[in-house]
């Protein structure tokens, strides 16, 4: 007859020790799938200390665009304004955002004038980010927590795109606001 297990080999004390490993590693992967899921989220979704007004977040894209418009000699300009939510589809906060379209050279003229948008941009304290990945031969800026990135539409072969976003500081609650695309073309340099 053979002694029944004692101690550590026990039938009890191995399922026990494989229960408390398991209790501890669904626990550590947890914390890192939070964590990660929080840091995907990023600042965007974080409380915001600095909160703007509807028309500050309005002022923050409309006041680079006119520069830009001007500094870079944009000719053909169309803009348009949208208050977007930085979470999701409605939810606080927001952020401004101006589609603007410009009249571009053709296509092998584009890169040197990209380029001379870039100067004025930089000369106005611009800093060069990252190009967009889905626009070849684009661009992006940053400046004061404002981005814009620019690029030869490939809908429109002779004019060019400017997205320019502002930070997500806009709290007020625009859920149950009628939204769409604002014209604001009149407020830019002509």
């Amino acid at each position: 007859m053979m002694p029944a297990a004692t101690g550590l080999r026990s039938r009890p004390a191995v399922l026990l020790i494989a229960a408390a490993l398991l209790v501890s590693l669904i626990l550590g992967l947890s914390f890192i799938a939070l964590h990660q899921f929080r840091d995907l989220r990023g600042a965007a979704v974080d409380p915001v200390a600095q909160p703007l007004t509807d028309e500050q977040a309005r002022l923050q894209v409309l006041a680079p665009a006119r520069e830009i418009a001007g500094a870079g000699k944009l000719t053909g300009v169309t803009a348009n304004y949208l208050l977007m939510s930085c979470k999701n589809a409605d939810e606080p906060p927001y952020q401004g955002a101006i589609y603007l379209n410009f009249n571009v050279p053709a296509v092998l003229d584009t890169p040197k004038y990209f380029s001379s948008i870039a100067a004025a941009m930089t000369a106005n304290g611009w800093t060069e980010a990252m190009p967009p990945s889905r626009h070849p031969g684009g661009r992006t800026f940053t400046r004061s927590g404002v981005t814009v990135i620019y690029f030869r539409n490939t809908d429109a072969g002779d004019r060019g795109t400017m997205q320019i976003y502002g930070e997500c500081r806009d709290t007020a609650d625009h859920r149950s606001d009628t939204t769409g695309w604002v014209d604001v073309t009149a407020a830019l340099p002509r």
